[in-house]
């Protein structure tokens, strides 16, 4: 069978690899490079989205999915969601809701749940109830996992306001307006200090 070299961006990271023509993203991922947080429940019937990644941004299912055909392109799983040693909040509010139960749905609900949410930072609940229709769990009814999804929407608008705030203080303190007599780029630096401790989702 036909091997080739390609390149693929996983969570930020570069990997060349030698793949046959047949291999899926999920086996590139679990087999090959050891991510094994991306699951695998239905054999690749593509009916449980377990397996979801998303590639560019988009939900794709892996077990269905040809690695050749998303080399060069950007593919998250669950592991890359956390950052600077923060869980992702939407991991956060999973665990604080109770929306986690055997687990083994939550990779793929919570990559399905981020793509909602880069999209729709403000979601309805059925908006969300219809982003995770291709995801199947077998523990819970779903009720955890939407509100789960719904406040981490929220913990996400209030980051973003805080450190669109903080970087529009810090603009305006150096600006031509800045008080006088205060140290040149002092208010700045603070204004700089308090963007820096908001994460970017």
């Amino acid at each position: 069978m036909r091997r080739e070299v390609a390149t693929f961006i996983v969570n930020g990271r570069t990997y060349e690899e030698l793949v046959p023509a047949n291999m899926t993203v999920l086996e590139l991922l679990r087999d090959r490079l050891g991510l094994t947080g991306t699951k695998r429940g239905c054999s690749a019937s593509g009916n449980c989205g377990a397996c979801t990644v998303l590639v560019e941004g988009k939900p794709t299912l892996s077990c269905l999915t040809l690695a050749w055909t998303v080399r060069d392109r950007r593919i998250l799983t669950v592991e890359g969601l956390s950052r600077q040693g923060r869980l992702h909040p939407l991991q956060q509010a999973f665990l604080d809701v109770g929306a986690v139960q055997c687990g083994f749905c939550t990779p793929g609900m919570l990559l399905s749940a981020k793509a909602l949410l880069d999209t729709n930072p403000d979601p309805t609940r059925d908006e969300v109830r219809r982003a995770l229709a291709g995801n199947l769990c077998r523990c819970t009814g779903y009720v955890k996992i939407v509100e789960a999804v719904l406040t981490a929407a929220a913990v996400i608008r209030s980051e973003s306001g805080a450190q669109a705030g903080a970087a529009e203080s810090a603009g305006a303190a150096s600006g031509p307006g800045a008080a006088a007599g205060r140290p040149p780029g002092g208010a700045s630096q603070e204004g700089a200090g308090l963007a820096g401790e908001c994460v970017s989702w």
